[in-house]
């Protein structure tokens, strides 16, 4: 009893100890962002960025091009990952080595490399979002390779593939209406940790001269202090409701996978 009665004064002064870690700093930042000099507290500093035009620009700016990045990565990697794990699984320690390697080169370098490669490229090309967005794919990669390849290991493919096609069902078939919505939280929380990544990356978009929500973050802690305390929680608003989503849709999804193997289970 004596043990036990210590390890939860253990627990509960570490989970203290973690608390005030993560709230102190941010009661103050609130603190800060509300003062409007010797006149006390106020909201001025959140109407301040709420009405700037540049933060909902910005902010629009970086969603659709999260948004974009999303679907270009779905696209390219739900097809890969099926196709090796279902016909050439000895490529799989290949696609591992790749799906780490944005880790190993700093965003900077891929910055250069990118204008390098792409030099001489056309215009509506170089000078759009476009660029960018091939940037962010690879900047991406890893977490969503990590979300699609767990997916597809957590269902049998092969027994669906076959399954399906046993009933006269294509390749294309068989990827969009049996194998994707068997992934649904697995690409759920690749998007969501795509979001989040995209909405807080600065030193692509900075140095390609694009004014993304970062980048707007930026520019405000610069010029002016209780606005940037504002948008800091802002930001960290938007961020942990796309955790907070994140977190939903994966229990969400547990419970109807625990369903769908009671159901399979029931069948055999």
């Amino acid at each position: 009893m004596k043990s036990a009665k210590k390890l939860s004064l253990t627990k509960i002064a570490w989970l203290s100890i973690g608390v005030l870690y993560f709230l102190v700093p941010l009661l103050a930042t609130l603190q800060f962002s509300l003062q409007e000099g010797r006149e006390g507290y106020g909201f001025g500093a959140y109407t301040y960025i709420l009405t700037d035009p540049l933060f909902r620009q910005s902010l629009l700016f970086s969603f659709l091009l999260a948004l974009a990045t999303i679907v270009v990565s779905m696209l390219l990697l739900v097809p890969t990952v099926y196709w090796v794990r279902l016909k050439m699984p000895r490529l799989r320690p290949v696609l591992d080595f790749v799906s780490i390697m944005p880790f190993v080169v700093p965003p900077i370098v891929l910055v250069v490399g990118l204008l390098t490669l792409y030099q001489g490229a056309p215009s509506w090309f170089v000078a759009t979002p476009a660029i960018l967005l091939c940037g962010y794919v690879i900047h991406a990669l890893p977490y969503v390779y990590r979300s699609v390849d767990a997916g597809m290991e957590a269902i049998n493919i092969h027994t669906l593939t076959e399954a399906a096609q046993s009933l006269g069902a294509g390749w294309g078939t068989v990827l969009l209406r049996v194998i994707v919505p068997n992934l649904r939280v697995a690409l759920l929380s690749g998007s969501f940790l795509t979001l989040t990544i995209i909405l807080g990356e600065y030193t692509m978009a900075s140095l390609m001269l694009f004014n993304s929500f970062a980048v707007y973050i930026a520019y405000v802690g610069q010029s002016q202090a209780n606005p940037a305390a504002a948008l800091t929680l802002i930001s960290f608003a938007i961020t942990w409701a796309a955790m907070l989503g994140l977190l939903a849709v994966t229990r969400r999804g547990s419970r109807g996978g625990a369903e769908v193997q009671a159901q399979i289970g029931g069948a055999r």
